[in-house]
C-alpha cells in the first residue's frame, strides 16, 4: 500500500518506469538499471519474473537488439498494424492528438508544467509517467490523483493488456506490470 508513502520514492518509481518505456539505448539500459529493476522485482515479491526475463537476457546473443526489436513491433511499427500504440487518444478516439491529446496538453500547462518543442504528443505513456513523477515530487497529491483517474486509467488498462498478451519478451510484460502494480495501487488507495 503507497497511502503512507514517500513522494520522493514514488516520484523515482514513476520516473524508472517512464525511462523502461523509452527506445532501449545502452546510455540507459546499463548494468546498474538491470540492478535497479531485479531489486525492484524483489522487493514486490517478482520472483518468477525476474528469473524469465533473466534467462531471456542471458539466452540472446544481442539483448539491447532484441529490445529493441520488439519495443518497435509492439509500440511503432508492427506488422500488420502497432500493436499498442503508447497514446491514449488511440485507445478513447481512435486517432491521435484528438480533444484528448488537448485536454491532457491542458492539464499539464493547469499544474505548471509544459512539454518541451521536441517532445512526442502530450498522451504518450511517458510523458504520462513523467508528468506523475514532478506531481509526486512536488507533493501535488490532489492532482496526482485527480490526474491518475481522469486521464490515465480511462485508457492504460486498455494498452496495459495488449501489451501483457503480445509480449514476445518477457522485459515488457514485466515493466507494465510494475506500472500497473503502483497505478493501481494509487488508484485503490489514493494518494
Amino acid at each position: 500500500m503507497i497511502r503512507n508513502r514517500s513522494s520522493n520514492h514514488v516520484s523515482t518509481l514513476y520516473r524508472f518506469c517512464a525511462q523502461s518505456m523509452c527506445y532501449p539505448d545502452p546510455l540507459w539500459l546499463t548494468e546498474k538499471y538491470f540492478s535497479s529493476l531485479y531489486n525492484l522485482l524483489d522487493t514486490l515479491g517478482g520472483t518468477r519474473e525476474k528469473e524469465l526475463l533473466i534467462s531471456a537476457l542471458n539466452d540472446s546473443s544481442d539483448y539491447l537488439e532484441d529490445l529493441q526489436v520488439e519495443y518497435t513491433r509492439l509500440f511503432i511499427n508492427g506488422a500488420p498494424h502497432v500493436v499498442a500504440p503508447p497514446y491514449g487518444s488511440v485507445y478513447l478516439e481512435k486517432s491521435l492528438q484528438g480533444k484528448y491529446a488537448e485536454k491532457i496538453l491542458l492539464y499539464y500547462h493547469s499544474c505548471g508544467y509544459s512539454l518541451s518543442q521536441k517532445a512526442d504528443f502530450p498522451d504518450n505513456l511517458i510523458h504520462q509517467l513523467e508528468f506523475l513523477s514532478f506531481l509526486a515530487e512536488d507533493k501535488k497529491q490532489q492532482e496526482e490523483e485527480d490526474f491518475l483517474l481522469r486521464f490515465f486509467q480511462p485508457w492504460y488498462p486498455i494498452f496495459s493488456k495488449l501489451v501483457k498478451k503480445n509480449s514476445h519478451h518477457p522485459f515488457y510484460h514485466v515493466i507494465i506490470t510494475i506500472i500497473d502494480f503502483f497505478t493501481k495501487e494509487e488508484k485503490e488507495y489514493g494518494v
